[in-house]
């Protein structure tokens, strides 16, 4: 009997994991794009500028790429199903401290926790999917879970406008709140609990790669706000660098680091990682600006620059059929060499606007924008991933999911930056809010351009063998 109880627990587990790994996938993506269109209202609820709010976004990106590491251990150590069962409530709870905010640091603080929970969440369920299933049947399972994950986008910069529109903002985090309750029902049936034997986690370069990751990202945050001189930001960046030095000289001593540098040897991943940095220091501010420029440059409603986001979250779900052929046709090199360049210029293209620019004009370079920024990540994924072998395969994949969460991050803070530079110049505003805006654009164009440089470094073989493979997700 306690076989065929067994067999028919196994059985619901396996027809209802998909359905929770697709709901963690939306919350998360939801969670991720709703905020966007809602920051000048949060701002002017919470008596501040709009300009200098966005460490609400960076507190969450950069805790949930500091943790990326430590939820795989703790899954394999406690099990799948109750560190699920955490992150879920985690996530839940952080959103409804988020919605009863009504201070910027309070608000922060309610995003760490909320993060706490997002970056275990999406991780432990891919987990739990991969050790589920047979590899035979993970491309299935795996693209069906995928799917949430793009809507998520699609949907939530409207949602978001609506609902700081026609409620208030912090509807867009109470959202949250039944999605989580449906979510924590299912994980009592839903999720197997698997265990593995782990190695003892490495406390110390943890604190380390984390402290120096922190203070730079502290360095650009209170650089953008303007609240610091120069010679905190020659201590925090001194404070910062002395961190990451000490990381890299103890990841070389220990046996089984957080981050495994000899990953690096890998030449078609090191350069995968670099230019998903680097590239991503002039893109991966575009969802954050973008909304700003609507409401706060052209005075259009949250519901307005939700809507102007739809244009690029189709074209980038539509760009993403396109990319294998591509690849296929003209190799990584060429691809990811021309792609980010004509993405650079693109961007540039936003500097043409004016104050007496229709907004028509921006829906073109939104959908352009959103589709090559959809082939770029794509093509930068599957190469970091092309020459990993079983050895190499968890943590290479690993240390991408952390370098895309910090490249969000950088990107936020280098965009906030930039903009925050060009509003303090005179000469250029002209007591107009558009024009500091048209100079970051510019500014982040030319960063996209230059580069374009780490990619004349691959061979045109390079990922031949993935170019015919399916496309890893962002």
């Amino acid at each position: 009997m306690s076989n065929t109880i067994d067999e028919a627990s196994n059985a619901k587990m396996l027809k209802y994991l998909p359905w929770l790994a697709a709901m963690a996938f939306f919350m998360q993506a939801l969670d991720g794009t709703i905020l966007n269109t809602s920051l000048p209202t949060i701002a002017k609820d919470l008596g501040k500028s709009p300009l200098e709010i966005q460490s609400i976004i960076v507190a969450y990106t950069l805790t949930v790429a500091l943790l990326i590491p430590v939820s795989g251990w703790l899954s394999d150590k406690y099990g799948t199903k109750k560190i699920f069962q955490i992150a879920i409530f985690t996530f839940t709870l952080g959103s409804v401290l988020c919605a009863f905010a009504t201070t910027l640091p309070f608000l922060v603080i309610s995003r760490v926790i909320q993060a706490i929970g997002g970056s275990m969440m999406v991780p432990v369920a891919r987990l739990a999917i991969l050790y589920a299933y047979p590899k035979r049947e993970l491309l299935k399972v795996i693209n069906f879970i995928t799917i949430p994950g793009l809507i998520g986008p699609l949907l939530g910069p409207s949602l978001g406008g609506f609902l700081v529109d026609a409620l208030s903002w912090h509807w867009i985090f109470l959202v949250n709140i039944p999605f989580g309750i449906i979510a924590l029902w299912m994980t009592t049936f839903a999720i197997p609990d698997f265990k593995h034997p782990v190695f003892k986690f490495d406390i110390r370069g943890m604190i380390l790669f984390s402290g120096g990751v922190t203070f730079l990202t502290l360095l650009m945050e209170l650089v953008s706000s303007r609240v610091i001189g120069y010679q905190m930001v020659i201590a925090l960046a001194v404070i910062s660098i002395f961190l990451i030095a000490l990381y890299i000289y103890h990841a070389r001593k220990k046996q089984h680091p957080l981050i495994d540098l000899n990953l690096f040897k890998i030449r078609t991943l090191k350069i995968g990682i670099i230019g998903n940095l680097i590239t991503r220091l002039g893109i991966g501010g575009m969802p954050f600006l973008t909304p700003l420029l609507l409401q706060v440059g052209y005075g259009h409603s949250a519901v307005v620059a939700g809507l102007m986001m739809i244009p690029a979250a189709i074209s980038n779900m539509l760009a993403k059929s396109f990319a294998v052929p591509i690849v296929s046709k003209f190799g990584y090199r060429k691809t990811l060499i021309w792609n980010t360049i004509v993405l650079g210029l693109v961007i540039c293209m936003f500097y043409l606007m004016r104050a007496d620019t229709s907004i028509y004009y921006i829906i073109p370079l939104m959908i352009l924008n959103g589709f090559f920024s959809s082939i770029q990540f794509t093509a930068m994924n599957t190469l970091s991933l092309a020459d990993l072998d079983e050895r190499t395969s968890s943590e290479g994949n690993s240390l991408l999911s952390v370098t895309q969460q910090l490249s969000l991050t950088f990107g936020i803070s280098v965009a906030a930056l930039i903009l925050g530079v060009f509003r303090q110049m005179d000469s250029i505003n002209n007591g107009e809010q558009i024009e500091a805006f048209r100079y970051a654009f510019l500014t982040m164009g030319i960063l996209t351009v230059l580069s374009s440089y780490i990619f004349f470094q691959l061979n045109s073989t390079d990922g031949q063998q993935m170019s015919r493979k399916r496309v890893h997700e962002e």
